[in-house]
């Protein structure tokens, strides 16, 4: 399931048009479960290429490191030799219910940043996992991480992308014993 940007809770929030896409995908495990996966198996589901990773196809892992402060990164083997790029800090990490990190993309100027919030709800016999990736409005129309594209096609990108993400972490999940 994809939302982009028509959430009830923007206008509380302070979020702007064109700002998030929201992105939810069942999962067959319990929210401790799916957190656990979420954030301690990321380089296990979490897609490969130059879609999804700063080190494209390049042998490499990328990890979170659990708690508030806490970094998302990925190592990998480059053509220069070994590479470290960190793509946020956690700012809430209450488990299992939510993480949120910032985000900051490969193209992304120091000091530019979005926000990723995810939560973990108990939904029939599994879990409902939504990614709310917000802040995009605060970066400028021409910034190189939107591609030339006008905002609604943007976000609906966004969504996109957090949606393969989100589809490779219920594949994950349903293949765990």
């Amino acid at each position: 399931m994809s939302d982009l940007d028509a959430d009830p809770s923007r206008a509380a929030s302070g979020a702007r048009p064109g700002d998030q896409a929201r992105v939810s995908a069942m999962v067959a495990v319990s929210p401790a479960e799916a957190f656990d996966l979420f954030t301690r198996e990321t380089d296990l589901w979490w897609r490969r290429g130059v879609r999804f990773r700063a080190g494209g196809r390049a042998p490499g892992a990328l990890h979170f490191e659990p708690g508030v402060g806490g970094r998302l990164f990925e190592e990998f083997t480059g053509a220069s030799g070994p590479q470290l790029v960190e793509f946020g800090r956690i700012t809430v990490w209450d488990p299992p219910a939510r993480l949120v990190f910032e985000w900051h993309g490969v193209n992304f100027a120091p000091g530019e940043k979005t926000e990723v919030d995810v939560s973990f709800e108990p939904a029939g016999d599994g879990t409902r996992v939504t990614v709310v990736h917000r802040g995009w409005a605060a970066l400028r129309a021409d910034h190189p991480v939107r591609h030339g594209k006008e905002t609604a096609a943007f976000i609906g990108g966004i969504g996109l992308w957090w949606g393969d993400l989100l589809s490779a972490l219920r594949e994950h999940a349903a293949r765990r014993p």
